[in-house]
């Protein structure tokens, strides 16, 4: 990783090189700056270390990896477009279907593989699937139990790729650390037993986030960091309930921060020290923080369910404020997502009478409503709303803050779906809670 700007390899780029090897070079931080740029030179040079790692996968002719939870850029948009939005009346082709086992974990997909996990027999694994024709390339199962109290049990969390290594974490806290190409364990440990902190009551579903040599995890108080190497504790907090999102990354001037949600609290952590530098309380019904929150510039917005509402803060490095709060959209399983200054994202719990609805951002005035979808789940690509019905109907519809029209429609799954789905190089990956996933054939030539 270097020191100025981590990058991480994908398939289907621009970028010629000895070989006529193709390489993808994607910025995991989004921002970065020029001040301590080395030289050209010394930049080629690093980049030439990396060609024999990226030569071992296979190329892709066009889309986008989606290597973490809500993708490259951590928002749920995806940059995809060459993909087939409208269907033929019998529905888009499915090219596979496969079983990874119970839980609600999404797909993470880079270098024409896709990663996921489920539970069988009371044992997690981490599977390894060929993206474009659902082969199991390899599976890394170990002891976790179902824990299937209130909802079906099973993993919760997604994984996350970095260059060469996938990472996973259990309800239970078991974080391990795999070989993305041959699935071997290069280490793995209990962080939740290392840490001396709590499990949950729902268990761990935040995803790792990366952050130049550490993991960062929804783990304690205000989470932990964790060594991407060696498995090592980097910096941890107290002992208490956490939240369920996965911790979001930030830069505030010249610092990196991660919004990190407990059970009462959302909370700006430094990610050099670990050290609070704010928290805003958010009491929600058995403090189920799920919902990522959404940041612009120096406001964010945070939702969950269970009654609990919207809010808009703005903030500083030390401290945030209410700029407005509703109960108009309460994301209790599944994030909104940002388009164009609104919000598109479901309201109300499962089970209940949740909507989709469109909210602007600045002021949570909200345009439009829908339903028909129960507790379901969306992406964005190239302006087309990817909604995922909680009984498994696929839909696309176009983004627009004046109407909701849908444009295609077909039931893929059958089943209990609140997995978010993933458009991934011409193809959509839809999941249910049994572990049934398919794979939609979007490709442009239908």
């Amino acid at each position: 990783m270097f020191p100025t700007f981590p990058l991480r390899l994908q398939t289907a780029s621009n970028l010629l090189v000895a070989g006529f090897v193709r390489i993808q070079l994607v910025l995991n931080s989004y921002e970065f700056s020029f001040g301590s740029f080395q030289s050209s030179a010394s930049l080629i040079r690093k980049l030439l270390l990396v060609l024999p790692f990226a030569c071992q996968f296979p190329l892709s002719a066009i889309g986008d990896d989606w290597p973490n939870w809500r993708g490259v850029s951590r928002n749920g948009v995806s940059a995809e477009k060459d993909w087939q939005r409208n269907w033929p009346s019998d529905g888009p082709k499915i090219r596979w279907k496969a079983n990874v086992g119970i839980g609600f974990s999404s797909m993470a997909v880079a270098n024409g593989r896709l990663y996921t996990m489920g539970n069988s027999d009371n044992r997690d694994s981490v599977t390894c699937l060929d993206s474009k024709s659902g082969e199991v390339l390899w599976k890394h199962s170990y002891e976790c139990p179902l824990d299937d109290r209130f909802f079906e049990g099973g993993p919760t969390s997604t994984p996350t790729i970095d260059g060469d290594r996938v990472y996973t974490l259990s309800r239970q806290g078991d974080l391990v650390c795999i070989d993305a190409l041959a699935g071997t364990v290069h280490w793995s440990k209990n962080v939740a037993q290392d840490a001396e902190v709590r499990i949950p009551g729902w268990g761990f579903s935040s995803s790792p986030l990366v952050h130049e040599d550490g993991l960062i995890l929804n783990v304690g108080e205000s989470g932990i960091s964790i060594d991407k190497s060696t498995g090592e504790i980097l910096w941890q907090s107290g002992d208490a309930e956490a939240g369920y999102m996965t911790p979001h990354r930030l830069r505030i001037g010249e610092q990196w921060f991660a919004l990190i949600a407990s059970g009462k609290f959302y909370q700006c952590v430094n990610l050099e020290s670990g050290k609070v530098a704010w928290k805003h309380r958010w009491l929600t019904t058995n403090g189920c923080n799920a919902a990522d929150p959404i940041v612009v510039g120096d406001q964010v917005f945070l939702s969950s369910g269970y009654g609990r509402g919207a809010a808009l803060l703005s903030f500083s490095e030390i401290s945030a404020k209410v700029v407005w709060s509703n109960t108009d959209m309460q994301n209790q399983l599944n994030s909104s997502v940002l388009v164009d200054g609104f919000l598109y994202g479901f309201d109300g719990d499962e089970g209940g009478d949740a909507q989709l609805k469109c909210m602007e951002f600045a002021t949570g005035s909200v345009r439009w409503s829908q339903t028909g979808f129960g507790a379901g789940s969306l992406m964005v690509a190239d302006n087309q709303l990817i909604i995922l019905s909680e009984t498994g109907e696929l839909t696309i519809a176009p983004v627009s803050n004046e109407l909701f029209k849908a444009s295609a429609s077909a039931k893929v799954l059958e089943g209990k779906c609140w997995t978010v789905p993933v458009l991934s190089n011409a193809c959509i990956y839809c999941r249910n809670a049994a572990g049934e996933v398919v794979c939609v054939d979007v490709s442009p030539q239908q």
